[in-house]
């Protein structure tokens, strides 16, 4: 097993590519080498330059290695949001021609607006219906399998509160019915514990698929508060359901165990949901959240 950690921007609040008032790429590429990181993943769309001379040489001299980028596309209908799915095209194309060997995808987050409003609740009959799933699966299997034979990248699924595949069942269906060759999965340890589900039982479940890891803290309390008010994902991120790590509920002992025992090796990016007016302090927490996992054997 080798694990290598890095972060993403998500960590210092740039969550969505309209996500307002995050700080320059500058300074957060500045602050995550400072935290000792050396790997980190793209962020949202635009956020970090999309030319290939200008990104490499911000990376390289920052001693960054860019590592994959989380991609959320309308896996039901393509062209629901077509701006996205180019979006999507350009971002998995750039990951190619930085050398990147792994592409993270999601579906389109809170387009179902029902699933954000119930985000951590979802209800059987809150799913997509038969057709919806058919789409679904067809739509992800085929881009999938474009990043491999076209562009040399391995696709894993990231599930996601607030899109269509939350849930255990709703995993467990888009497994079953996908192509391993072409989707692995990417277990992030906060939504999957928002979610609903354990996520070291994810992990064992899904030895063979488990290409890339989100490492990111969860506290059932604060969740169980947020859910009790019917609150939504932003709500949870406002009331600081996702913590520094080590100051929630997950347990990353028993995930590196589970890790060791599969023989995982790859990367696993270190986030922390806030937003930029939280009052946080991103640099502090990215650092502690890295001297975390080191300190516990990872």
């Amino acid at each position: 097993m080798k694990i290598e950690l890095a972060t993403a921007p998500v960590s210092w609040g740039v969550v969505m590519k309209d996500t307002p008032n995050v700080p320059p790429y500058s300074q957060v590429l500045d602050e995550m080498s400072e935290a000792g990181y050396k790997g980190t993943e793209l962020g949202p769309y635009g956020y970090l330059p999309l030319d290939q001379s200008q990104l490499r040489d911000e990376l390289d001299s920052r001693g960054l290695t860019l590592i994959s980028a989380y991609v959320p596309v309308n896996l039901v209908d393509l062209q629901a949001q077509a701006e996205t799915y180019k979006e999507a095209l350009t971002v998995v194309r750039l990951l190619s021609d930085m050398g990147c060997k792994l592409v993270t995808l999601s579906d389109f987050l809170f387009a179902p607006h029902k699933r954000s409003k119930r985000a951590g609740r979802i209800r059987p009959e809150d799913g997509l219906d038969e057709t919806g799933w058919q789409h679904f699966i067809k739509n992800i299997a085929e881009f999938a399998k474009m990043c491999d034979l076209e562009l040399g990248l391995k696709a894993a699924f990231h599930p996601h509160v607030g899109s269509w595949i939350e849930t255990a069942r709703e995993i467990d269906r888009l497994m079953a019915e996908t192509d391993p060759t072409y989707l692995g999965l990417c277990p992030d340890t906060a939504h999957t514990t928002y979610g609903g589900h354990d996520p070291v039982a994810l992990i064992k479940r899904y030895p063979d698929r488990i290409r890339h890891l989100h490492i990111k803290e969860c506290d059932k309390t604060v969740l169980a508060q947020v859910l009790a008010r019917k609150g939504d994902y932003f709500d949870g991120v406002v009331s600081q359901v996702f913590p520094e790590l080590g100051r929630g509920s997950v347990d990353f002992k028993a995930i590196h165990k589970t890790l060791a025992e599969i023989n995982f090796s790859g990367w696993a990016v270190i986030e922390q949901d806030i937003l930029p007016d939280s009052g946080l302090n991103a640099f502090e927490s990215a650092h502690h959240n890295l001297t975390y996992l080191k300190n516990a054997g990872w």
